[in-house]
């Protein structure tokens, strides 16, 4: 597919077509399970034969998919296999999580062939997109590939995602204003940067998607990605659920500028606002100012301005006994936020991710606890709740993922 081509595929159809319906199932079945026939193609995906074959040698004409090989024989002639055509090009994710950026470079059949990681600034703002570039930047170097050949980039990012021009507005600091990137498209500004078609995404929707396709059985159908204490990534009847203006999934309450902070404090904690870290940080501080010793203080210097969640969980790992107390309360906060969901939504697994899921068993046993505690029987009998399968990667693989499937539907 021509460049121009593929810039036309990043664009987003809420109503898709019935071509693109077809193309996809078929394709994701090609990327999963290939080499596969066109018989096992047409028994999966429930399309007569005729239609899966014309469909399959419309994709070979367009070096989409390629002939290899032969299956077993049932009898009679020997049906020839299919597969994703190994020249096809490269695709680029970016994500952000807690913790850090991360730049990964995947070949056609969705293997990892470069990885970058890069320290998060501490603010959403003009910096987190310098370093975007940078990470992307650093990914072209360190691969090594034509970049002729790459098909897309995608970018998983939080805030909310104007879809038309892939503008965002990021929260300031603790949520209290909207930091617009001087209504510039950062579609355009990485498209500019790079020449590479490139889709901008809800940093949760990637990391949902990314699980769901990467970790989970092909019949899961409703699904939630928790990134962090800030938003979560659904998916609903097998597609990303993203709400009428693209901003569904974000779960806090925003405090209006009037509020004091006394008062963005208390309902930070009991309805949840924008924070990354759960309040983890915060209170730790807290603790550091009233003189309580930890493990984490050390691990900071001592100095209230480097105490992070890297550092919170590392001495929770050591046994610390307060950084075990904060990722208790933590996990019990967001648990309650997802007993909301469990009850609301009753989906088949809870995802946790977002770079928070490495804070460990405290952790998690504290969110099941919480979920399970809160939650109807029937919600939680065949629940599962589980870390991310792929750690700090969910939403750049996601992000890939996404490019691909755009790629695919309008193949």
């Amino acid at each position: 597919m021509r460049t121009s081509s593929i810039k036309d595929a990043l664009a987003f159809d809420k109503i898709l077509s019935d071509k693109q319906r077809k193309n996809l199932s078929i394709l994701e079945l090609v990327i999963k399970r290939g080499p596969i026939s066109r018989t096992d193609i047409s028994r999966l995906t429930g399309l007569n034969i005729v239609t899966v074959s014309n469909y399959i040698n419309e994709f070979i004409e367009k070096e989409l998919v390629i002939e290899k090989g032969f299956d077993v024989s049932t009898g009679g002639r020997r049906p020839t296999l299919v597969e994703l055509n190994s020249k096809f090009g490269y695709i680029i994710g970016v994500g952000l999580t807690a913790l850090n950026i991360v730049g990964i470079l995947v070949d056609s059949k969705m293997q990892v062939i470069c990885e970058v990681k890069k320290e998060r600034p501490a603010e959403n703002s003009e910096a987190v997109i310098d370093k975007l570039v940078e990470t992307v930047e650093e990914v072209l170097s360190k691969s090594k590939v034509d970049a002729s050949k790459i098909k897309g980039l995608g970018l998983g990012i939080p805030g909310v995602i104007d879809e038309e021009g892939q503008t965002i507005r990021w929260l300031g600091s603790m949520g209290l204003s909207m930091v617009s990137i001087s209504g510039v498209s950062l579609k355009d500004i990485f498209e500019k940067e790079f020449d590479i078609p490139t889709l901008v995404e809800h940093d949760a929707a990637c990391g949902v998607f990314g699980e769901r396709w990467f970790g989970f059985e092909a019949d899961i159908k409703d699904m939630i990605y928790m990134h962090t204490g800030v938003g979560c990534g659904l998916i609903i009847n097998g597609q990303i659920y993203r709400g009428s203006t693209g901003s569904a999934g974000e779960l806090g309450i925003f405090n209006p500028a009037e509020a004091n902070e006394e008062e963005r404090r208390r309902e930070s904690v009991n309805l949840g606002t924008w924070e990354l870290d759960l309040g983890v940080i915060y209170q730790a501080k807290k603790a550091l100012k009233e003189g309580a010793k930890s493990r984490i203080f050390e691990l900071a210097g001592n100095d209230p301005d480097k105490i992070d969640l890297s550092s919170v969980i590392e001495a929770s790992k050591a046994g610390d006994k307060l950084a075990n107390e904060l990722l208790e309360t933590a996990g019990r906060q967001l648990g309650r936020k997802i007993s909301f969901l469990v009850n609301l939504l009753n989906p088949e697994v809870v995802v946790i991710g977002g770079g928070i899921e490495q804070a460990g068993a405290v952790f998690m046993d504290s969110i099941k606890r919480t979920i399970h505690y809160w939650s109807r029987e029937e919600n939680i009998r065949n629940l599962r709740i589980v870390p991310s399968r792929l750690g700090g990667n969910a939403v750049a693989m996601g992000a890939v993922c996404l490019v691909l499937q755009r790629i695919l539907m309008n193949a």
